[in-house]
């Protein structure tokens, strides 16, 4: 069983028990949300349920481990022969995110 969602302008495909990072949520550690915007469900016997854009009534429950910063990117500008260099690193906030269960309309799949 598994389930693609959009959430921070990315998609994500997840099964239960999986931790993965999104970018900054604003909620604290230790909640547990729900991320309505599904885009295909797959249960175990094979049945692909894909919406238009999303799946009506379905959910990602998820809980909220913590909140880090990624690794450093490299940002380097050059303007060639004119001496011109700048040089800068970005770090995103991310937020570490636990996939309790997946809902669809009418069942529930439980994670470990």
């Amino acid at each position: 069983m598994f389930a693609v969602l959009k959430t921070g302008g990315k998609q994500y495909c997840v099964k239960p028990g999986d931790v993965f990072k999104v970018e900054k949520l604003d909620f604290e550690p230790n909640n547990k949300i729900s991320l309505s915007d599904v885009l295909l469900t797959s249960s175990d016997k094979g049945e692909v349920t894909v919406g238009a854009p999303t799946i009506e009534g379905a959910s990602v429950n998820v809980e909220i481990l913590k909140h880090i910063r990624n690794k450093k990117v490299i940002v380097f500008k050059k303007i060639r022969r004119h001496n011109h260099r700048r040089k800068n690193g970005h770090r995103q906030w991310m937020t570490v995110l636990k996939v309790l269960d997946i809902s669809l309309v009418g069942s529930k799949i439980k994670g470990e």
